[in-house]
C-alpha cells in the first residue's frame, strides 16, 4: 500500500504522502497523492472498495476495506468489514480505489490561453493569485492531491501553498520551486520578445543569473522566500518568444553552482532541459531530475542511469502543443509555433529510448500548459502507453512512489514507510485506471462524492 513520508530541510518541514481518490470511468490513469493538515473526522470511516490497487507491490486486490481515523489510514483489510461507530462508505460496483498519486511538474498559478501573452502585460499579480485558487481546486477535484510546482512569477505559489495548508482554500498539497532560475534572454526571462523599453533589467533577485555568484545569490533568495525545491533552466523552451527550444543557456560552471547551492540548502533540483548538451551539464552537475528532455541523446541516458537522475518527460504536454499547432497555424506566435511542431514527435521517441536504456522515470504533466483539472488525460491508456516501448503498467507506476523521490528536500528523498498512512482516497471504475473521478478525500475532508463537488468550508476559522 502507499504510505506517508517526510521531507525536511533546515527550518522547514513538509510532509507529502500518498492518497486515494475515487474514480469512476474507464481510461487508465491515476490520481496524485497528498494529505495536508485538516480537522480529523469525528468518527472512523470505512471505505468499501470493490477493488484496490496496491501500487507498491504492483498488484490489483479484490474487495477491500480501508479504515480511516482522523487523517490516518489505520487499517486495510481484505473483504468488506466495519468498525465500531464507523461511517461506512460503499463505493459503486466496478470502482477501483487507487493510491493517490503525485504530479511532479505543474504550473498551478498560470494556464495557457490564446491571450496569455497580452494577459502577462495587463494582469496584476493579484489577478493570477485569485485564478490560482480556482486552478488548485480543479486539480484536487481531478484527483491530484500533491503537486510539485516548477515555476511561478513572484513566489505566489508559496502563498497559495500556505493558505491551502492552513485550510483557507481547497487544493492539493503544493511543493513549490517559486520562480524558475535561468539566464538573461533565456527561457526564464520574461522580457523575451518584448520591445526594448519593456525589457526589465533583471538579476539574481529576479531569478535571472549571469555567473556563479549570481547562482548562489538566486538560490539563497529562494531559501529566504521559503520554497520547497529548486528549478533551473539550462536550455531554451517552447512557449517563450525566443527562437530556440534546445540551445544551452547556462554554462557548465553556472549549472554546477546552482545545483551545489541548492543541495547545500537541502533542496532537490529539477532541471528544465530540452537540448542534449543542457541535459548533460545538468546531470554531471548532480541535478535530481530532468524535465522534458526532448532531445536527450544516448550519452545523456547513460549518464542519467549512472547518476540515478530521474526523467520527468511531460509527455502529454509535448503532444498537446504539437497537435494544437498542427490544428491551428495561429495557435501560437510564429516563434512558438515552429518549436511546438517540433517537440511532440521527438519527445515520444525520446521517452521510448530512455525507457529501453533503463532511465528512471517520475510522473509530471506540465499542467498549466494545458487546462488544469484534465491531467487524467495523460494516463498510460493515452499518450504514455504509446511512447516507444513503454508498457502501460509502467506508465501508471510513474504516478506512484518513485515521484516522491524527486519532489522536495534532498536529505529525505526516500519515502519513510509507516504503518499509519495519511488519509485521502480516490477510486476509478474498472481496472483501466482513470477516467471520471468520482470521489476525492484528502486530509480527512471529502471534496468530491458521487461525481459532485462538495461544499468546502474553511477550517481556518
Amino acid at each position: 500500500m502507499a504510505v506517508g513520508f517526510s521531507m525536511t530541510a533546515g527550518r522547514r518541514t513538509r510532509r507529502a504522502v500518498h492518497s486515494f481518490a475515487l474514480l469512476a470511468g474507464c481510461a487508465l490513469a491515476p490520481l496524485a497523492a497528498q494529505a495536508q493538515d485538516a480537522a480529523p473526522a469525528a468518527k472512523p470511516v470505512v471505505l468499501h472498495c470493490p477493488a484496490l490497487l496496491d501500487s507498491v507491490a504492483g498488484k490489483m486486490l479484490g474487495q477491500s476495506s480501508v479504515v480511516v481515523q482522523g487523517d490516518r489510514v489505520t487499517e486495510v483489510a481484505a473483504g468488506y468489514v466495519t468498525r465500531p461507530d464507523a461511517e461506512v462508505v460503499e463505493l459503486p460496483a466496478g470502482d477501483t480505489c487507487l493510491p493517490g498519486l503525485i504530479d511532479a511538474h505543474v504550473h498551478i498559478s498560470m494556464e495557457f490561453t490564446p491571450t496569455i501573452y497580452s494577459d502577462m502585460l495587463h494582469f496584476n499579480q493579484a489577478d493570477w493569485v485569485v485564478r490560482s485558487t480556482v486552478w488548485a481546486k480543479r486539480t484536487l477535484l481531478g484527483g491530484f492531491t500533491t503537486v510539485r510546482n516548477l515555476g511561478d512569477s513572484h513566489y505566489e505559489t508559496v502563498a497559495l501553498r500556505d493558505q491551502i495548508t492552513k485550510g483557507w482554500v481547497a487544493g492539493p498539497r503544493i511543493l513549490t520551486a517559486g520562480p524558475a532560475i535561468g539566464s538573461t534572454g533565456g527561457h526564464a526571462d520574461d522580457g523575451d520578445g518584448l520591445r526594448m523599453d519593456l525589457q526589465p533589467d533583471v538579476g539574481a533577485h529576479d531569478s535571472i543569473i549571469n555567473g556563479t555568484a549570481d547562482a548562489w545569490k538566486a538560490v539563497r533568495e529562494h531559501y529566504k522566500q521559503n520554497v520547497d525545491t529548486i528549478k533551473i533552466m539550462t536550455t531554451g523552451g517552447v512557449l517563450d518568444l525566443s527562437g530556440s527550444v534546445d540551445n544551452s543557456q547556462l554554462t557548465e560552471e553556472e549549472t554546477k553552482a546552482l545545483v551545489a547551492a541548492a543541495h547545500e540548502y537541502g533542496y532537490i533540483v529539477g532541471v528544465h532541459a530540452h537540448g542534449a548538451e543542457g541535459i548533460r551539464r545538468a546531470v554531471v552537475a548532480g541535478a535530481d531530475s530532468i524535465e522534458h528532455g526532448t532531445f536527450m541523446d544516448a550519452q545523456d541516458m547513460k549518464l542519467m542511469k549512472e547518476h540515478g537522475t530521474y526523467y520527468v518527460p511531460t509527455i502529454y504536454t509535448g503532444t498537446y502543443v504539437t497537435e494544437k499547432a498542427k490544428g491551428n497555424p495561429h495557435a501560437y506566435p510564429p516563434a512558438v509555433q515552429a518549436k511546438a511542431l517540433m517537440v511532440g514527435p521527438q519527445l515520444m521517441k525520446t521517452v521510448g529510448d530512455a525507457y529501453k536504456a533503463g532511465v528512471k522515470f517520475a510522473y509530471g504533466t506540465d499542467a498549466g500548459v494545458f487546462p488544469h483539472g484534465t491531467t487524467g488525460r495523460t494516463s498510460p491508456a493515452g499518450p504514455v502507453g504509446h511512447a516507444g516501448d513503454v508498457h502501460p503498467a509502467d506508465g501508471h507506476h510513474q504516478r506512484g512512489h518513485p515521484a516522491e523521490e524527486g519532489q522536495g528536500h534532498r536529505q529525505h528523498r526516500r519515502p519513510e514507510i509507516r504503518r499509519h498512512r495519511r488519509r485521502a482516497r480516490r477510486s476509478d471504475q474498472g481496472h483501466h485506471l482513470m477516467g471520471k473521478v468520482d470521489f476525492v478525500m484528502k486530509g480527512g475532508v471529502v471534496f468530491k462524492k458521487g461525481g459532485a463537488e462538495q461544499v468546502f468550508t474553511s477550517t481556518a476559522h
